[in-house]
C-alpha cells in the first residue's frame, strides 16, 4: 500500500521526532480549564470548512487571495476534487514569493494557487489535544493549522485566537 504525502505529513505532525524519548504530542497532561481538569480536543475548537478559505487547488491565485480577503484570514487551504488537502497558501508566503521572484503581479494572479502553495504543511488531527496543537503552533511560529483526517481529507482549521480563548476558559472580547 502506498502512502501519500498527506499521510506522511499527518504521521510526522502527530509523532515525536526525537526517536523514542520525547513524550507523545497526542498525550498531553490535563489542562486547567474553568477550574476543571479536562482534555480539550482540536475538533472542539476548530473552524468549520465554511468559516475559512477552502479552494480547489487549480483555482487562480487571484481568486484564492480574494477568498482570503473575503473571510479575513491570512491562509487558504487548497483541496483536490476529493476534499484532500493538497497545500496551503498564506499572506506571508505570497509576500516572500513576490519579493524573491521578479514577476509582474498580473502574471502571479493567473497562476494556479497550487503553484505557490506549501505542499506539505504542518497539520493536526481533530483528535489531538488542543494544548499539544497550540504548543506545535508556538514551536513552528504559525497562527493556523489545517485539521486533517487520517485519510488526508480536510476537516477544519485551528486558528490560534479561538484556541487560546478555549484554553483560558472563554476570554471576553470586550
Amino acid at each position: 500500500m502506498s502512502t501519500s504525502k498527506s499521510d506522511n505529513g499527518l504521521r510526522s505532525a502527530m509523532t515525536s521526532e526525537g526517536g523514542g524519548t520525547d513524550p507523545d504530542p497526542l498525550v498531553s497532561p490535563p489542562l486547567e480549564v474553568g477550574g476543571n481538569k479536562s482534555f480539550l480536543l482540536v475538533s472542539a475548537v476548530m473552524l468549520g470548512k465554511s468559516q475559512f478559505p477552502v479552494v480547489a487547488d487549480k483555482t487562480l491565485l487571484k481568486e484564492a487571495l480574494e477568498e482570503m480577503s473575503r473571510l479575513n484570514l491570512g491562509i487558504a487551504c487548497l483541496v483536490d476534487n476529493r476534499g484532500t488537502l493538497t497545500g496551503i497558501i498564506t499572506d506571508g508566503d505570497i509576500r516572500r514569493k513576490l519579493l524573491k521572484t521578479q514577476k509582474p503581479f498580473s502574471a502571479f494572479f493567473v497562476d494556479d494557487a497550487i503553484d505557490h502553495a506549501i505542499r506539505t504543511p504542518t497539520i493536526v488531527a481533530g483528535t489531538q489535544t488542543l494544548g499539544s496543537a497550540v504548543a506545535l503552533m508556538g514551536q513552528k511560529q504559525i497562527w493556523d493549522l489545517p485539521v486533517v483526517a487520517a485519510n488526508g481529507k480536510l476537516e477544519g482549521l485551528l486558528h490560534l485566537h479561538p484556541a487560546i480563548e478555549a484554553l483560558l476558559g472563554g476570554v471576553s472580547r470586550e
